[in-house]
């Protein structure tokens, strides 16, 4: 619904929820939640 692959939102999500802030967890949320890693373009 939010148009986020699930597979790459949860393993994110799971990865970053042990160390992320207790006040920040709407960050995590799908609706709000941005990858904590952009990949990179490659440069032809």
């Amino acid at each position: 619904m939010s148009g986020l692959d699930p597979q790459a939102y949860l393993a994110d999500v799971l990865d970053r929820i042990h160390d992320h802030m207790s006040n920040r967890l709407d960050e995590l949320l799908p609706w709000n939640w941005k990858p904590a890693v952009q990949p990179h373009s490659e440069a032809a």
